[in-house]
């Protein structure tokens, strides 16, 4: 993917790498941390009770030591080639997704790219690499620890930039539906409805994925040949029955979060070829 020449003074870049965070991680490990951690489980082997008990330890008793700070954003983009990757994607997204808002009389904030390593500190808990990338709408902050990156090429066979430039892309569509308000109304109707807590989430998920395309299809003239096998050969893997089946597990629809594999690629493929966000409407047949 040919990302164009970004200036970092433009973006809202956070970098808590070597930082280490005296007393509490910032909040209580909510909800969506707590799904974060499952899907985790599944990708990386890891016992979620374990997982669980070193994020409260990251919470409440982390070790003091002194903060980095002052580092610029352009400085925290420049760090490494994927850091700087990242920072050009972000870049990419605002420019394409902040006129939309506009024409659509929305108003819009630009999120910001929180680099991390191993273990952070989000508006919504504490983070930890094993989480993958993830969004915080309390402080509108997409998080990540570039190793996951890597973590993704080895272990699910995902890599390309393409492939990482799509996760970013669904984490923006998870800022998309904040700015929206579709993540409220859905937060809303699990809490009333809790027996329809993980569909509603899947729809969330998916609707992201098409974000996700909508993006690349508006930027097509940055895609080369590969791209989106790239992308599709990602949705596919971290599909919920995918990583279900890697974890010597049966899929469970019931259990899904993310939506399966084939859903994954449906909906990321429906933006790729549409271009257009009202494609994008996974509650569609609710309000029929």
């Amino acid at each position: 993917m040919r990302l164009r020449d970004f200036n970092p003074a433009n973006i809202r870049v956070e970098d808590q790498r070597g930082m280490r965070f005296p007393g509490g991680g910032g909040g209580k490990l909510g909800c969506g941390g707590i799904v974060l951690v499952l899907i985790a489980s599944l990708v990386f082997g890891v016992d979620p009770a374990q997982m669980l008990g070193s994020l409260e330890q990251v919470q409440q008793s982390a070790p003091a030591g002194q903060q980095a700070g002052g580092t610029t954003a352009s400085e925290s983009c420049n760090t490494d080639a994927l850091s700087k990757e990242s920072c050009a994607v972000l870049a990419s997204l605002n420019q394409t997704w902040e006129p939309l808002f506009k024409q659509a009389s929305i108003p819009f904030q630009q999120p910001k790219l929180v680099f991390y390593s191993q273990a952070g500190r989000s508006g919504c808990g504490a983070a930890q690499s094993a989480m993958g990338p993830f969004y915080c709408p309390s402080d509108h902050g997409i998080y990540i620890d570039t190793d996951f990156y890597r973590e993704m090429e080895q272990r699910l066979g995902a890599g390309g930039d393409f492939a990482r430039a799509y996760v970013m892309a669904h984490e923006y569509g998870h800022h998309v539906q904040t700015l929206t308000g579709v993540s409220d109304q859905v937060r809303s109707a699990q809490s009333q409805n809790p027996s329809q807590a993980n569909p509603l989430q899947v729809r969330m998920e998916l609707q992201a994925d098409c974000y996700a395309g909508v993006w690349a299809a508006k930027n097509a003239d940055l895609i080369e040949a590969g791209d989106i096998e790239e992308g599709l050969t990602a949705a596919h893997a971290i599909g919920d029955d995918t990583l279900m089946k890697q974890a010597g597990q049966r899929p469970v629809e019931a259990a899904f979060t993310h939506g399966s594999s084939a859903q994954r690629m449906e909906w990321l493929r429906r933006g790729l070829e549409t271009g257009n966000e009202d494609q994008c409407d996974t509650f569609a047949d609710l309000r029929r």
